[in-house]
């Protein structure tokens, strides 16, 4: 490959980084406590809001069920008034937090729901609070298990982030589109390809290296 391609897949792979990155900690930021929320607040629940948490989980159920190259073409004029333009690398960070949110706070949803209803009833016995219960028990302990979850979502993340490079969002799927598809570049193409693979399997090996890190910490704390 030529230097220019080098350069171009160097530059490509940090806007793929950066695109993943922001996009998993704004997603982690709005989907945590959304989840929290969603696993603590039916009926008979220790935040329990019947409605709210209908209402919300009808809306997450949504998002999630639209394909995501549907839903960034659906949120254009949102993406521009958030960040001034629909294309773009930045740009791209706006579907794709979208579409993240709802993910993570399904998983943490899931992760809490675990976790040993004993646990809430002798908080409840000691006098804590259902935010105490919440921040010091349930996210605790569910911790390994939501470690695990977020990791499923960075990798679902870098597919996402190959896929608004169709339109025109940058990172390693507009570098495969512009030089391996459009000029027929297989050998684009193919580096491309391995270096989503790369970035994969490191995101999911750190992930579960701390997932057990976790989990060990739990068994013994």
């Amino acid at each position: 490959m030529s230097p220019e391609i080098v350069y171009q897949l160097i530059f490509a792979t940090g806007q793929t980084l950066y695109m993943v990155g922001v996009s998993a900690l704004l997603g982690t930021l709005f989907g945590l406590p959304l989840g929290a929320f969603l696993a603590t607040s039916k009926s008979g629940e220790i935040l329990a809001a019947p409605a709210a948490n209908a209402v919300i989980g009808a809306v997450v159920n949504a998002t999630r069920s639209t394909p995501f190259i549907i839903l960034v073409v659906a949120i254009i004029p949102f993406t521009r008034l958030i960040a001034g333009t629909s294309i773009g690398t930045s740009a791209a960070i706006v579907p794709l937090t979208i579409a993240s949110a709802p993910f993570i706070a399904r998983i943490v949803e899931s992760s809490i729901r675990e976790v040993d209803p004993g646990l809430i009833e002798a908080a409840r016995a000691m006098g804590a609070t259902p935010m105490q219960i919440v921040r010091k028990v349930l996210i605790p302990e569910a911790l390994s298990s939501i470690t695990l979850g977020l990791t499923l979502a960075v990798v679902s993340l870098i597919s996402y982030s190959a896929m608004v490079g169709a339109v025109g969002g940058g990172g390693l799927g507009d570098l495969g589109i512009r030089y391996g598809y459009q000029r027929f570049m297989p050998d684009v193409m193919l580096v491309v390809v391995v270096s989503l693979i790369a970035l994969v399997q490191s995101v999911q090996s750190a992930g579960d290296a701390l997932a057990r890190k976790l989990n060990r910490r739990a068994r013994h704390g």
